[in-house]
């Protein structure tokens, strides 16, 4: 009898481990033809978006990371090249296209090569950051960190990505924390636009007073990197904006000849024939970034007399905008958040001696939605901005406010008297009671033509064709400050400086990114932003708690597990005795 029951369990045992390994074997098969993956996180951390894997499966080559995030740092470092890792990992699952290394460019022992080393790493268009850090013995250590990737493709192709996020006014938590949520939009960003094969074409559009090359070198320069910038004037062409075609059956088609246009800053006013062809190019699908002032004010004024006055200017292009969804409105907004303006207040060693006072014309803007373009961003400076609504009248068109004051406003209807007198009063808060006023809006949709049923008599003469009354489904970014766009000149040298860089007060403001990634969105569409959108919740460790509980710690980790195993080898051990025993 027990020899038929030992039997009949060693047959059963048997029986379960040919079940097992064909269980395993044909999971492995299946899994082999259906490709899934499990992200257990909470907040879906390791989840890609549709457009991400839809550029990853559309790789055809490799795309090679050089990231320069290795060596001793501080732990927020540490976490940041983690992640890093972990997300480059996650787009190798889709494809086999995405390889990587991690450098660190000061390994060598070697200063002069170091040297050289960073040298390169800033023509590449890499940006330093220095950390300090405290040792253990309470001495400080100064850190250089390259916290950025060089990105190559088919090896003629390199862009050069920041991964950390701009840290004007913000901790360094808080920086690392949004660097990482932006990591797979950064990343799968860089993929996008080192393998695009073709550019897509950006203008600015000149000859109305527009800003010069000098003033919007800049940008122009880094949005080069990607597409193919020029500048044309509309100078009432037919085909300024608008490209047609002819085919075979003598059909006329029309379509946009620039992805997008930039009417920055203008200071003449728009006829109804250029008008006419900016419409007609918006109702073909053309995407127009509009930054345009309806007060005029400028620090030149002020360069040799103490006062100034903002003065309404006429574009024409208030129908134009009325009838897309926004109304700028004929004021100028003062806030309590401002940069600082450089003043002289006397003379030392031959040398001026410069104070810094509020400057409330100079607001600094926050995001005025939770929209992927603005969202996370830094604060951007501006320059004499006025404030704008939407209009009631856009039916079918989205209108999605970007930018805005604090709460801290003041509203001054044109004309406005502007002078220098003010920095040497203090301010009276109860004359900023607005909350924050919209400057900047997205719109997009489908737009009626401001010329239906109208079409102006000169347009009519040159026999244009094509006019089209609704817009494809499009979009229209509107700022209400042309000086968002521009870039100062360096005083000694009389070269641009990078967008965003106040050189008087050397702090850097995100007007560069606001303006990358509205000209992205315009170009790319949705999908690509969108992954902005993302919240990640990155758990950093309380340095204080680790330095005095740190022994604590140690011993549970180390001691428990152990324990646990011997005290689950003394369970199982019992169980086992006590059923043998009774047979």
């Amino acid at each position: 009898m027990m020899e038929n029951k030992r039997k009949n369990l060693k047959k059963n045992q048997i029986v379960s481990f040919v079940v097992a390994v064909v269980i395993v074997v044909l999971v492995n098969v299946i899994g082999s033809f259906v490709f899934t993956r499990f992200d257990l996180t909470s907040e879906k951390r390791y989840t890609l978006s549709p457009t991400t894997k839809e550029i990853l499966n559309g790789l055809n080559d490799y795309v090679y990371f050089k990231v320069y995030l290795e060596g001793e740092f501080p732990a927020g470092f540490k976490k940041l090249r983690r992640e890093t890792k972990e997300m480059l990992d996650e787009f190798r699952a889709y494809t086999k296209y995405i390889d990587y290394e991690f450098i660190n460019p000061a390994e060598s022992n070697d200063p002069a090569e170091i040297k050289e080393i960073r040298t390169q790493l800033y023509r590449a268009g890499l940006n330093p950051t220095n950390v300090s850090v405290r040792n253990n013995d309470g001495s400080s250590q100064e850190l250089v960190i390259w916290p950025g990737a060089l990105v190559s493709y088919r090896n003629d192709t390199e862009i050069a990505i920041d991964l950390l996020e701009n840290q004007l006014g913000k901790s360094s938590e808080d920086a690392l924390n949004a660097s990482m949520q932006n990591l797979e939009f950064r990343l799968i960003d860089a993929v996008k636009k080192v393998t695009r094969m073709m550019k897509p074409n950006i203008a600015f559009i000149e000859g109305h007073g527009e800003l010069g090359e000098q003033e919007v070198y800049d940008i122009a320069q880094s949005l080069a990197q990607n597409y193919n910038v020029g500048r044309v004037q509309i100078d009432g062409k037919i085909d300024a904006l608008i490209h047609r075609t002819q085919n075979e059956e003598k059909d006329v088609k029309a379509f946009p000849s620039y992805d997008a246009i930039i009417i920055a800053k203008p200071t003449e006013p728009f006829d109804e024939k250029d008008k006419f062809l900016i419409d007609q190019y918006i109702m073909h699908g053309g995407k127009v970034f509009w930054l345009v002032e309806p007060v005029y004010a400028t620090m030149d004024s002020l360069q040799s007399q103490e006062s100034t006055i903002g003065l309404e200017q006429d574009l024409n292009l208030d129908d134009m905008l009325f009838k897309y969804g926004v109304r700028l409105n004929r004021d100028l907004l003062l806030d309590l958040t401002c940069a600082a303006l450089p003043v002289r207040t006397g003379q030392m060693a031959g040398q001026a001696q410069l104070e810094f006072f509020r400057w409330f014309y100079f607001p600094l803007l926050q995001a005025a939605s939770d929209h992927p373009m603005v969202r996370h961003m830094n604060a951007i400076k501006a320059d004499f901005v006025s404030s704008m609504d939407a209009t009631t009248s856009a039916n079918g068109i989205e209108q999605i406010p970007l930018l805005k004051t604090s709460d801290y406003t003041k509203v001054s209807g044109a004309p406005v008297f502007i002078t220098l007198a003010m920095l040497r009063q203090a301010p009276d808060r109860r004359m900023f009671s607005s909350k924050g006023k919209n400057v900047a809006y997205l719109l997009k949709g489908t737009f009626p033509s401001l010329y239906a049923n109208r079409i102006p008599q000169e347009i009519v003469d040159d026999q244009a064709t094509d006019f089209m009354e609704e817009s494809k489904p499009t979009a229209m970014i509107v700022v209400a400050d042309g000086d968002i766009i521009r870039n100062q000149i360096d005083i000694k040298r009389k070269t641009p400086l990078p967008l965003g860089y106040d050189q008087y007060t050397q702090n850097t403001y995100a007007n560069k990114e606001f303006i990358e990634n509205a000209i992205s969105y315009l170009v790319d569409g949705e999908g690509l932003i969108d992954i902005r959108s993302r919240e990640l919740k990155v758990r950093l460790l309380d340095v204080t708690k680790v330095n005095q509980e740190r022994g604590k710690w140690q011993v549970i980790n180390t001691l428990v597990p152990i324990a646990l195993i011997i005290a689950l080898g003394f369970v199982m051990a019992f169980i086992r005795k006590k059923k043998y025993s009774k047979k």
